[in-house]
């Protein structure tokens, strides 16, 4: 949308003899005002330094809203809280691509068209050959996405609304097939194809577990949880991925080289891997004497000489207990419950874990509360997923919000193809000399 500055300016003065100027102040609908600085380098010749973009507003968007001191969170104005436990995912994908939930009849045509492009094209599976059995699920899972600008020339025009609009539900709808596809290729099971009269996750689940030989009965506990998984991930503002798909589609690419481009981002441990690290960590802990050795591992942790971290507690952005975390704790225990798992030996040094740290001054002061990754990683451990699978779960909830971004910012009439600057330290201009005389 095009902004309107405020009557307000920010003055901004030099010392070295540039003349001072004046600078538009955006205010936005919530959080803090923005400082329009895309005069800066024309009117004096210089560029603003800030290394991870912590200080600058690269777009500005209606999509997401994050107050990290307030720990909260809003899809298009609505709390997480309530989407989490009054909507499922394929509304909450509604909402963040139209702006809206939907009605009855919105929500029962969207998922009927969602539905109808659950297949993928079966020359996939010859594709799907071409990996190694024990490769990674995220490498896995790139080129598939990355693949589907080769099945589908037909929405392939970033710029033509109806191709994007094509392109967005097929994403939608075939990232847990792809997923799903990906897991059993590494299990060397059978590919089970998608069943369209079950939910979203349900289909996902019965993908994922079932076999010709003996069919997945679906759990409505573990189904939730899973869809509140989704709902939970489904966006999360200008973050490391959701950037990467902005400045990717930036150049006018095709729909699914941007997402792939988001899934490759996501794969990292700082990103998307956390809740994988998050497992990992309780599995060190685990072989190194389980619960009797917390106290061990938190002295670790506390130590600046140690490497040890605590995985899975705060976050970059939320300086307050993450909302995500608040419902995922609470579907963590119910998981457990349905399952019988609270005295499993891993889920009980888990949740002693969490117990401990949201009990100790050092976390707390810190503000180190648990995150979305520690209590998500558990659940899907519990369901049966698999620890290399969970940042491809991730993916393919944030799918849509990637979506949503990318057609948000080609349909910004000031969008321009993304170029960031540089602080030049590298050696000043020079000349080759003659290789004899280097």
């Amino acid at each position: 949308m095009t902004l309107k500055p405020s009557t307000e300016k920010a003055t901004l003065t030099f010392s070295d003899g540039t003349p001072a100027m004046e600078l538009p102040i955006y205010k936005g609908t919530l959080g803090p005002d923005v400082i329009d600085i895309r005069q800066l380098y024309g009117k004096s010749g210089k560029f603003t330094y800030d290394p991870g973009f912590l200080s600058t507003a690269s777009c500005n968007s209606t999509i997401t809203y994050i107050d990290g001191d307030k720990g909260e969170l809003l899809y298009r104005g609505y709390p997480i809280e309530q989407l989490a436990t009054q909507c499922d995912y394929l509304e909450t994908c509604y909402l963040l691509l139209y702006g809206d939930l939907p009605d009855v009849k919105q929500k029962a045509d969207f998922v009927k068209r969602v539905t109808s492009h659950t297949m993928v094209n079966e020359q996939m599976q010859f594709f799907m050959r071409g990996f190694r059995r024990d490769a990674h699920p995220m490498a896995v899972l790139t080129g598939l996405v990355g693949a589907l600008s080769a099945f589908y020339p037909d929405s392939m025009n970033l710029h033509d609304p109806w191709q994007r609009e094509v392109s967005a539900i097929r994403l939608i709808a075939k990232m847990p097939t792809l997923v799903a596809m990906a897991y059993k290729y590494s299990v060397g099971q059978p590919y089970m194809y998608p069943r369209n009269e079950l939910s979203y996750a349900a289909n996902f689940m019965r993908m994922m577990f079932a076999t010709p030989c003996e069919d997945y009965k679906v759990n409505d506990v573990l189904v939730r949880a899973l869809d509140r998984i989704f709902i939970l991930h489904a966006d999360h503002e200008q973050n490391a991925s959701t950037s990467t798909v902005r400045l990717c589609a930036s150049s006018g690419t095709n729909p699914f080289a941007a997402i792939a481009a988001g899934v490759a981002c996501l794969w990292g441990p700082a990103h998307g891997g956390a809740n994988e690290a998050c497992l990992n960590m309780l599995y060190d802990i685990q072989a190194q004497g389980g619960i009797e050795k917390i106290g061990e591992f938190i002295a670790k942790v506390k130590d600046k000489n140690s490497n040890v971290r605590l995985m899975g507690f705060g976050h970059r952005v939320y300086k307050n207990y993450d909302p995500r975390a608040k419902l995922m704790r609470e579907t963590c225990h119910e998981v457990l419950g349905e399952l019988g798992l609270h005295d499993d030996p891993l889920f009980k040094l888990a949740m002693k874990l969490e117990q401990i740290a949201l009990e100790d001054d050092y976390f707390v002061s810190r503000k180190l509360y648990p995150n979305v990754d520690y209590y998500s990683g558990i659940v899907q451990k519990a369901i049966g997923i698999p620890v290399s699978l969970f940042t491809a779960i991730f993916a393919l909830a944030r799918t849509v919000g990637w979506i949503a971004q990318l057609n948000e910012m080609i349909a910004d009439p000031e969008y321009k193809i993304g170029r960031p600057r540089q602080l030049f330290v590298g050696a000043q201009r020079r000349d080759v000399k003659a290789i004899a005389t280097r």
